[in-house]
């Protein structure tokens, strides 16, 4: 086990007199809490608290081991603001969809760059999930309900959707109230969906799902809106995409009433113990970025 981790966590128990009460300040459960605490124990080679049904105290072998355990800690704590303010350089790789580099990564790479001239970023542009490993990927952002196992996932943000039209395309085929009444409309569809059901929760945030049909599907969100634009039919798409379109009112939306399925963005890597700076700080650019659209 990771004996940093231990020596935190034993600092937790003494500190707070619980180990429930260290369970939840670090995030962690209660039974992992009692394995780092079995682990600091077999390190020190002595018992280092009394544990009773009602307190739990430190033994005197304890109490010089918690002057050590927080020495560790420091250390660690030094040693991370450290990474933390090094200035990012080398090579960042990232895989994203178009939608994704276009939307969500293209405002911030600019500014990254000139703020970290000694990094150099490689992007992949693939609307298809590529590997991690076998791309030398460091990080992929993806739009997902479930990342994927092996990796990490850190939630950036949401991906909120609109189904909307033009107003040429309303006039002349209705505005439907109800998602049923999509069958009867000319339905664009994001061609990467294996099943073409569109997804909704009601005001009463009850779920349902409705079969859509149409004559034209991409894997591009954009190609979707300027269908739609175009007055070729209805588009479900992501709501930062077709924000300038409802703006200046080449599309309008429908079905206000009712949610399209909100799914998150995901960052994805494979390491996170060696997780770079310049990871690290991009990731929180992106995350700042989401919070603010």
């Amino acid at each position: 086990m990771d004996r940093i981790m231990a020596a935190t966590v034993f600092n937790h128990i003494c500190e707070l007199g619980s180990m429930s009460a260290a369970a939840r300040a670090l995030g962690i459960s209660r039974p992992m809490v009692s394995r780092y605490l079995a682990e600091m124990e077999k390190w020190a080679g002595s018992r280092l608290v009394h544990r009773s049904s009602r307190r739990l105290t430190v033994t005197p072998a304890g109490e010089e081991i918690l002057k050590k355990t927080k020495q560790i800690s420091q250390l660690s704590d030094d040693v991370t603001s450290m990474k933390e303010h090094a200035t990012p350089s080398g090579t960042l790789r990232i895989a994203c969809s178009h939608f994704i580099g276009m939307q969500i990564i293209s405002p911030v790479i600019n500014d990254f760059l000139k703020r970290y001239p000694e990094l150099r970023i490689e992007m992949n542009i693939n609307n298809h999930p590529v590997s991690l490993i076998g791309e030398r990927i460091d990080l992929a952002i993806r739009i997902t309900d479930n990342p994927e196992p092996g990796a990490i996932a850190r939630r950036l943000g949401e991906c909120v959707s609109v189904v909307c039209g033009s107003p040429g395309y309303l006039k002349s085929h209705g505005i439907p109230q109800h998602p049923d009444s999509l069958e009867g409309h000319n339905c664009l569809q994001y061609s990467r969906f294996a099943q073409q059901l569109w997804h909704f929760k009601d005001q009463e945030k009850k779920s349902l799902s409705v079969p859509v049909k149409g004559n034209f599907s991409a894997d591009i969100s954009w190609l979707l809106c300027e269908a739609a634009i175009a007055d070729c039919g209805l588009a479900l798409v992501p709501e930062i995409e077709a924000r300038a379109a409802l703006d200046s009112g080449q599309l309008v939306q429908v079905l206000a009433d009712f949610e399209p399925r909100t799914m998150g963005i995901y960052g994805l890597y494979m390491s996170r113990e060696h997780k770079s700076v310049a990871l690290n700080l991009f990731l929180s650019a992106l995350e700042s970025r989401l919070s603010r659209t």
